[in-house]
């Protein structure tokens, strides 16, 4: 295969003088480039590539083909649910009646609009068990922010200024303590106990020393390593005596679906990723979706603006006096609510508990194919996604050995076999983590395909493990040095030219 389009950049490819396309003169008076300001005028020209239309056409075209993604592939993206995105979703937003609307539109003019984004809210309170949602945060890290300021706000006009702690797992998402930390909290970490959950008796232990200032403790279930916290009862009540909100973080609701509620077992305050859990699009920094969720009780401090219904059956758009403020413009990423709606719809309440129970049975499907190959550091049922602790010592894993197989060497063999790498060394308690969750939507040959190769892996560690060490072998780039990448990062074509003229 000629390597040309896929191996180069479109600078490379450039030569001086071709040209793709030549505009037409401009022939509207005033806006010729000799008639501009000079202070908005460039000094000189772009450094832009030349290329005829066809070599353009045939790098993004291969370039767009190295591109991996849920349509193309497996994605077992452990803790981010990488599920199919229906593509009737995409039909149904892009339908007329969702286009060529305006957010500064007078409420009467897109009632059908406002009634879509109120059905929404309610239809997450039924999921929840909360009493009211909005829609406006724009991701889910978005959306921890706006919860943990809707508990700041709460606490603020109580009169308990003093809350300012927030009580996190060690096993939590990274963002959880950085949005803490943005909404000007402190991090207090609560250790695990061996099996993964959270450790009762510390926690019972930093109450008691902060009893006056927790504002909220934050949990994610099932946890992070796909375990369902068990204590969740005795650890609200206790978070709740001490004046506390409990928060939940809604990134791994997706086994959850039509089971159980994060409001029946008594949290206060949650996101949802509308992107993992209700089949939106996902990643590339966007287009996203965090709606929070409050128990009956603390819908005041939701933030503006705000959809309601009236007691005609209308809808209004209002600012509230108590909200915490605006954390979004107008009323967030419509269209991915209006994709999440049609998700909603097309499951129903039948059928939505089965996007949950088919996800857990997935991954517990996976691990018990593979525990005889990778280390298992906690066995037992899991939820939508588990853990393994690197390859087992038989077959090349050893944590305190520096030239055997780690979990970034089975990462990079994977992709030779066309897989999308799972999430690795997250989360932080095991020193070789490999996370894996594949989500309800892949079949039961695609999950065997998978296990074949992760075992053919393992098989190579044993026998040639230089294979492994060496991976990829397949893609138009191989492997990188990640320090280096990362020391003397290279941000554009100009920095791919070293100090002495040689070419990187």
């Amino acid at each position: 295969m000629n390597n040309t389009y896929y191996s180069k950049l479109i600078f490379e490819l450039s030569r001086k003088g071709r040209k793709g396309y030549a505009l037409p003169e401009c022939d509207v008076k005033g806006y010729a480039l000799n008639e501009l300001p000079s202070k908005v005028r460039r000094q000189g020209m772009p450094a832009l590539p030349e290329c005829d239309e066809l070599t353009v056409v045939r790098h993004y075209t291969n370039s767009s083909n190295n591109n991996f993604g849920v349509d193309t592939g497996f994605y077992p993206l452990g803790s981010c649910t990488m599920k199919y995105n229906p593509k009737l979703n995409e039909e149904v937003v892009q339908m007329s009646a969702f286009q060529d609307t305006h957010p500064l539109q007078p409420a009467e003019t897109v009632q059908g609009l406002l009634a879509l984004y109120d059905n929404v809210q309610q239809m997450l309170c039924e999921v929840t068990g909360l009493s009211r949602f909005t829609l406006n945060p724009f991701a889910g890290a978005h959306g921890e922010l706006t919860g943990l300021m809707t508990i700041r706000a709460y606490h603020e006009k109580r009169g308990e200024l003093q809350r300012t702690k927030v009580l996190i797992p060690d096993s939590a998402h990274g963002t959880n303590p950085a949005s803490a930390a943005v909404c000007g909290l402190k991090v207090v970490e609560v250790k695990s106990l061996a099996d993964g959950t959270i450790d009762v008796d510390h926690l019972q232990e930093l109450i008691a020393q902060n009893k006056d200032e927790v504002a909220a403790m934050m949990m994610t279930n099932p946890n992070t390593l796909g375990i369902f916290e068990r204590q969740i009862p005795k650890i609200a009540k206790m978070v709740h005596e001490c004046g506390g909100l409990m928060y939940y973080d809604g990134a791994n609701l997706n086994p959850m679906l039509g089971v159980c509620r994060p409001g029946d077992m008594g949290f206060d305050v949650m996101h949802i990723n509308l992107h993992k859990t209700f089949s939106t699009p996902h990643g590339g920094g966007g287009p996203g979706s965090g709606p929070i969720g409050v128990r009956k009780g603390l819908e005041e401090f939701l933030p503006n603006p705000q959809v309601l219904k009236k007691a005609n059956g209308s809808y209004e758009v209002r600012n509230s006096d108590g909200a915490l403020g605006s954390v979004s413009a107008f009323l967030g990423n419509y269209g991915i609510v209006v994709r999440a709606y049609a998700y909603l719809l097309s499951l129903g309440r039948e059928n939505i508990a089965m996007a949950g129970k088919l996800s857990v049975l997935n991954a517990n499907y996976i691990k018990e194919q593979l525990k005889a190959y990778y280390k298992l550091p906690i066995d037992g049922l899991c939820k939508h996604e588990f853990v393994f602790d690197g390859m087992r010592e038989e077959y090349g894993g050893d944590h305190h050995d520096e030239n055997s197989v780690k979990t970034l060497d089975v990462a990079k063999r994977l992709l030779d076999y066309g897989y999308h790498a799972p999430t690795i060394y997250f989360p932080l308690l095991f020193h070789e983590a490999l996370m894996i969750e594949p989500t309800e939507t892949e079949s039961k040959e695609t999950l065997d395909g998978f296990i074949s190769v992760m075992k053919k892996i393992a098989e190579e560690a044993r026998n040639d493990r230089e294979l492994l060490k060496t991976a990829p072998h397949n893609t138009p780039i191989r492997r990188l040095d990640d320090v280096l990448a990362v020391k003397a990062a290279l941000f554009t074509y100009k920095d791919l030219e070293r100090q002495d003229g040689e070419k990187a």
